[in-house]
């Protein structure tokens, strides 16, 4: 497995070597240019000074590799929009979005993978018709409308929590990030509860019909460790795949959800880069986006190998 693992390890850099290639040329071909450089009160000249300075008035193949070099050496660049380290930007970003997604699919997988498991094991009941209609209206809210919907009803309406923000100025405790932390949580972690539903219903329906699974009930083992120890570990292979999948398009609605709730993570630092056409920012955000992603998927591998032993890497 360790052997596997180093082949995934080195295969991956290959990966990362074309996907921070693709984002490189995309970005650099976009129209316009960097907000620091359409500044009307700029002359030519001034303009043409900065491009030099950034190395923007260099061919895109030279420019890929100058930023390449950089981040071999553990450098990512200097931000066009704040003129700060991108380094330091997404040093300061990142614990946020940590955050916010870690506690978004934590709460998924403690919500859905029990409503799956009870979804299954009470088919075509009531309960299962309402768990199957709820999780499909959860996969159709836009996360943008569902989280203003959000602020409007506990924050405006109520007020029962604060409506943005990652703590209020001049507090941070631990339980006034938690209150801000509970609406962004929820508009995220949603469509994720929806369709980890859906999977872990799907997963254990089929685990149940198994003759192995007949035989555990036929010995008399009684019915909660037939499906917990029997069912449930070979139904979690499928709802691992899915986990995996899943961590792209927590970022990727992480970047949504910050900028709603105006949470001060990865996903709005993207957003703002992508505004001003910060090169350099986007890149390392894409390099770290990446890294995770790669990552993530890595540990899907080989935590088959763990779930179902006749998984064998060589």
């Amino acid at each position: 497995m360790i052997h596997y693992a180093i082949r995934r390890l080195l295969e991956s850099l290959a990966l990362l070597m074309l996907i921070t290639l693709a984002t490189f040329v995309l970005i650099s071909s976009a129209p316009g240019g960097p907000s620091i450089l359409i500044d009307p009160n700029m002359t030519p000249e001034d303009t043409e000074r900065l491009r030099a300075i950034y190395g923007l008035d260099r061919p895109v193949w030279e420019q890929y590799l100058r930023w390449l070099g950089q981040v071999l050496q553990g450098n990512l660049g200097v931000s066009l929009g704040v003129g700060r380290p991108v380094g330091e930007l997404i040093a300061d970003a990142l614990p946020a979005t940590l955050l916010l997604s870690g506690a978004s699919l934590l709460v998924a997988v403690a919500v859905a993978i029990p409503l799956g498991i009870v979804a299954a094991v009470r088919r075509n009941s009531w309960i299962d018709r309402v768990l199957t209609t709820v999780s499909f209206f959860g996969l159709s809210l836009p996360v943008f409308w569902y989280g203003l919907m959000l602020i409007i009803l506990f924050a405006v309406l109520l007020r029962w929590l604060p409506a943005g923000g990652m703590f209020t100025p001049g507090q941070g405790s631990v339980i006034d990030v938690a209150l801000h932390l509970i609406l962004p949580v929820i508009a995220l972690s949603t469509s994720l509860m929806a369709e980890l539903v859906r999977y872990t219903r799907s997963a254990m329906i089929g685990v149940l019909r198994q003759d192995y699974v007949r035989t555990a009930r036929a010995k008399g083992v009684a019915e909660r460790a037939v499906i917990i120890r029997h069912a449930f570990r070979t139904a979690l292979i499928p709802v691992v795949t899915l986990l995996g999948l899943l961590v792209p398009r927590l970022i990727g609605g992480a970047a949504v959800t910050e900028t709603v709730f105006t949470w001060p993570g990865m996903g709005r630092l993207a957003v703002s880069a992508a505004y001003n056409q910060d090169y350099p920012t986007i890149m390392g955000i894409t390099l770290v986006v990446s890294v995770t992603v790669i990552i993530s998927n890595l540990i899907v591998d080989l935590l088959y190998a763990k779930l179902d032993p006749r998984v064998r890497y060589g």
